[in-house]
């Protein structure tokens, strides 16, 4: 049953906190209901915003057109072997409960994706990745359904054009489709990834060693370094990183390492080197910095944050800033990851 709103406030659906009210709002639960809603004339030549947690946006004014709240639920188990499971997630499944359902179930691939916020349909938008796993190493397939004729599309791996941070949803695609459920192969056996930041130490900590190592310790690791770096969003405003780790060409990287010599890089290529972009504007100084409502974590350089009150707009001067600071210094322009509305 559809229920579309008119005059909605924003603010409990954005981790922003950001205060921004919605000309329509509409709750989705099932497919179906995407689709009635998709041929009413009402809403047909007006601009649509699809929601999800809302943990990847910065709102910086009223969103004059329909927004669209994907919950649509669901985990379903459809095919299995010996060593895989295909598991159909709906869209608006919460990211880290889907972790948790996993690690439950004893179902390898996600555990080093734990406590990313978010929901599911959102995922693969912007190949989500943490501690050396994206969800292109996971995903099967999507479905969604197309905006401007209401069909029915299956979006398989090779379609998605994966990259870091980077779908067809962001390019060719952008704002063409409406993600409905997502299916992911998992193993059975697990192969652990421990090599990336600070897992290893913090197993150790732990008291996990090489040989009791299980798919639920990993996740318990990423959980506990998330949470000592990262913001609780129920606390202070945030969308967590707010910049991409830009790529760089290794001649660049090798100048700056004869600069800067604690410059850390990340080969992605024969050609290329990854920079943290928390290192890039910890070095501008902007680490805890506040400017107004808004403002740099203290403990996390890459997140921007909503001090209380902040609008869209301040948020935005920071980002603003720190990358001409960034690109001042370095050479460098750091992109955002938050779309920013």
């Amino acid at each position: 049953m559809l229920n579309v709103r008119s005059h909605v406030s924003l603010k409990p659906y954005n981790t922003f906190g950001i205060e921004a009210n919605a000309r329509y709002w509409v709750e989705i639960t099932s497919e179906e209901d995407l689709q009635t809603l998709l041929q009413l004339t009402d809403f047909i030549n007006i601009p649509k915003l699809i929601l999800g947690g809302g943990s990847n946006i910065l709102l910086t004014k009223d969103f004059d057109g329909l927004v669209i709240k994907i919950n649509i639920q669901g985990i379903t188990i459809v095919q299995q072997n010996d060593q895989q499971v295909l598991l159909r997630v709906g869209a608006g499944v919460n990211w880290h409960e889907l972790v948790m359902f996993c690690v439950a179930q004893n179902l390898a691939g996600m555990e080093n994706l734990s406590l990313i916020p978010g929901t599911v349909g959102a995922a693969p938008m912007q190949n989500i990745g943490a501690y050396g796993v994206e969800i292109k190493e996971l995903f099967d397939h999507l479905e969604a359904i197309r905006i401007d004729t209401g069909e029915k599309r299956i979006f398989r791996h090779e379609e998605c054009r994966f990259g870091y941070r980077e779908s067809i949803f962001k390019h060719e695609a952008k704002g063409q489709y409406i993600i409905t459920a997502v299916t992911f192969r998992l193993n059975k056996q697990p192969v652990f990834h421990t090599e990336y930041g600070a897992i290893r130490e913090t197993l150790a900590e732990m008291g996990v060693s090489e040989d009791e190592l299980t798919i639920r310790a990993i996740s318990d690791a990423v959980i506990h370094i998330r949470r000592s770096k990262l913001p609780d969003p129920a606390e202070i405003g945030n969308a967590g990183s707010f910049f991409k780790n830009p790529e760089i060409p290794k001649d660049q990287y090798e100048q700056l390492k004869a600069q800067y010599p604690t410059i850390p890089g990340y080969p992605t290529s024969n050609t290329t080197v990854k920079v943290p972009a928390g290192w890039l504007i910890e070095q501008c100084g902007w680490k805890g910095r506040a400017v107004g409502n808004a403002g740099v974590h203290t403990k996390q350089a890459l997140v921007l944050v909503n001090r209380g009150g902040a609008t869209g707009d301040e948020v935005l001067n920071v980002a603003r800033q720190v990358q001409q600071d960034v690109e001042a210094k370095f050479g460098i322009r750091i992109t955002p990851e938050v779309n920013v509305i």
